[in-house]
């Protein structure tokens, strides 16, 4: 079972109120053969919502300068939860993202300025074992056996 940014599967849990449908990945959930989940919701925040970004800190805040930290991080749980309880295997998760960027994340200035990093979903996920792919990386990175899923 393979673990899927809400949002890529078509879901409109963006910030905006959109969605990031990736084809491949939308068809992989209607077969059942992934759990879609959205950290930002199932840590509270609503949809649409302010953007939010990783500060340098780790904190997360979003354009308003609220401090968003906490719901983000009970996202990343109940989140790993979801993944624990489905027993996936691996995660294709939204790029840049503040909750699910995997490598490669906005610098918290909200310029669109790229840097290094992990949302906070994502780095826990690692942290955990887990292999996290993007939507822009998984197709070339992923195992045979963890694309078989």
């Amino acid at each position: 079972m393979l673990l899927l940014s809400a949002c890529l599967a078509g879901e409109p849990c963006r910030y905006d109120g959109g969605d990031n449908r990736v084809p491949a990945l939308a068809e992989l959930a209607r077969r059942g053969r992934a759990v879609l989940v959205c950290p930002e919701r199932l840590g509270g925040l609503p949809t649409p919502r302010s953007p939010s970004e990783r500060q340098p800190d780790g904190s997360v805040k979003n354009r308003a300068g609220e401090d968003v930290t906490a719901a983000f991080r009970l996202g990343a749980e109940r989140a790993l939860e979801l993944c624990r309880a489905a027993g996936c295997q691996a995660a294709v998760l939204k790029a840049r993202s503040p909750s699910c960027g995997a490598g490669c994340i906005y610098d918290g200035s909200f310029t669109h300025t790229k840097i290094p990093g992990d949302g906070v979903f994502a780095a826990l996920l690692r942290r955990e074992g887990i292999p996290v792919y993007t939507e822009e990386t998984y197709a070339s990175r992923l195992t045979e056996g963890e694309a078989a899923l």
